[in-house]
């Protein structure tokens, strides 16, 4: 079980007035059925609201509430992205094997020789839909009936090389979680997540109170409702239902793993795997392990989208401050921008307080080692960071930035994120044990701009520097 966030306090008066207003609109100008949304901080519910009525049938019915499912359609694939890291984590699996060397009637060739890191991040080049009756409003086979459909042919593109979205790629991807754990994939995600997090009502199939989802007739005010049923091999792309306070808690888990999976996992589901660039723009829309990534004007967010036949969801992550937006409805049409207008709103009105400062334990060998330090004439800075990292980063404009974590193995440091991800950074010392430069992955950093007295590649003019 996870440790509870602190209590935060509900959002001002004015605040939920304004978020209030935001859904009624939303609910009128969309002509939404019905709509639920919800604000966390600090890994709790501090706002929700309900529009509509239309939850149990076409002419009304009750009003929806907290405990009302709806079908959250792709978000369904986060849960299925974080089992399979959870694989990752525990050995069973890595990033770069083959699907064939886990499911081994895929072959050698063809989808057998994706890798399951391609499949995480929409990377395959696998086929978007299966062939056949669209899989999203008829009944699902199992794996037998869906294996035939991931011949040589389901291939649209090189792997690797650019976004494309798959949801045949996550029915595989559901078979592999199962195969791994001996189990089915929904059985995984209820015991490493669903139970853990109190999330129990999230399923794969809806359990009362359950919203009905409709179609919006396009230029009348009228109703039909979508047929809802078990999606068999393709569930894991999109079948389970929930509740705003039930994703408020998955939201924990995009955030920062919430104990669920490591903090590194969740960084890693969050990292870019490729981007969608179609219009040649600069990029706003991504695609992690896992999670739809979007960058608005450098600002980052995390999370995912799901649609089903009379359903639209959202469950979006502001990475900075984890904060977070949920929004649901029974409409196949959805509701717009209103989960992005939240967010901005809550934001707006009542910004996310800094972590406050506090002194902490640094170990001696860090101390020694930071300060300004040059590349050649150019001057760079060594931090101390949180958990004992370094952070370099430039003292007058953009520089080749990264983190490092310490490889107490070695001595050394690697780099994690950014140029220098993966590299080593070794402290080099003479003769009286005290650091002269450093060796970044073949750069010498000095004390001074090209210190004569360090091992500087290429030497140091002995006349020094002139006018």
């Amino acid at each position: 079980m996870t440790t509870a966030p602190a209590p935060q306090p509900p959002v001002l008066p004015t605040t939920a007035r304004s978020l209030e207003h935001l859904l009624a609109t939303a609910q009128v100008e969309h002509r939404l059925p019905s709509v639920v949304a919800g604000v966390v901080r600090g890994g709790q519910l501090v706002w929700t609201g309900a529009a509509g009525t239309a939850v149990s049938d076409a002419a009304g019915g009750s009003a929806p509430t907290l405990d009302t499912q709806y079908r959250i359609g792709s978000i369904t694939k986060t849960f299925v992205a974080a089992g399979v890291l959870r694989c990752v984590e525990d050995g069973l699996a890595g990033l770069d094997d083959p699907l064939g060397a886990h499911l081994p009637e895929l072959g050698t060739g063809g989808v057998g020789a994706l890798t399951v890191g391609q499949l995480l991040g929409q990377a395959s080049g696998l086929q978007a839909e299966t062939d056949g009756p669209w899989w999203e409003r008829t009944p699902g086979g199992d794996w037998r009936e869906l294996l035939p459909l991931l011949g040589p042919g389901a291939l649209r593109h090189r792997a690797g090389v650019r976004f494309h979205y798959s949801n045949l790629g996550y029915g595989v991807l559901g078979e592999l979680l199962g195969r791994l754990r001996g189990a089915t994939w929904d059985e995984v995600v209820a015991q490493q997540f669903l139970g853990p997090l109190g999330m129990d009502r999230t399923g794969t199939r809806p359990q009362a109170p359950a919203a009905q989802g409709f179609a919006v007739h396009p230029w009348a005010d009228a109703v039909l409702p979508e047929p809802e049923h078990d999606a068999g091999a393709m569930a894991p792309a999109g079948q389970l239902w929930s509740t705003v306070p039930d994703l408020a808690r998955w939201a924990g888990v995009v955030a920062d793993g919430a104990g669920v999976l490591r903090r590194g996992t969740a960084e890693a589901m969050r990292q870019p795997q490729v981007v969608d660039d179609a219009r040649g723009a600069a990029w706003g829309a991504g695609y992690g392990l896992g999670l739809q990534l979007w960058n608005a004007d450098g600002r980052r967010f995390a999370g995912h989208s799901g649609s089903m036949p009379g359903f639209v969801a959202m469950l979006r992550v502001d990475v900075e401050t984890s904060d977070a937006v949920l929004a649901l409805t029974n409409s196949t049409t959805g509701f717009g921008d209103l989960p992005v207008r939240l967010l901005a709103a809550f934001s707006q009105a009542e910004p996310a307080a800094p972590r406050p400062w506090r002194p902490r334990a640094v170990d001696a060998d860090v101390l020694e080692l930071v300060g300004p330090w040059y590349w050649g004439p150019a001057p760079l800075l060594l931090r101390a960071g949180p958990g004992g990292t370094l952070e370099l980063s430039g003292m007058t404009g953009r520089a080749r930035a990264s983190r490092f974590e310490r490889d107490t193995a070695t001595g050394t440091w690697r780099g994690l994120d950014d140029y220098y991800a993966g590299e080593v950074l070794r402290p080099v010392r003479g003769a009286d044990g005290a650091v002269v430069h450093l060796d970044l992955a073949s750069f010498r950093l000095t004390r001074t701009p090209y210190d004569p007295d360090a091992d500087v590649p290429g030497g140091v003019d002995p006349a020094g520097w002139r006018p």
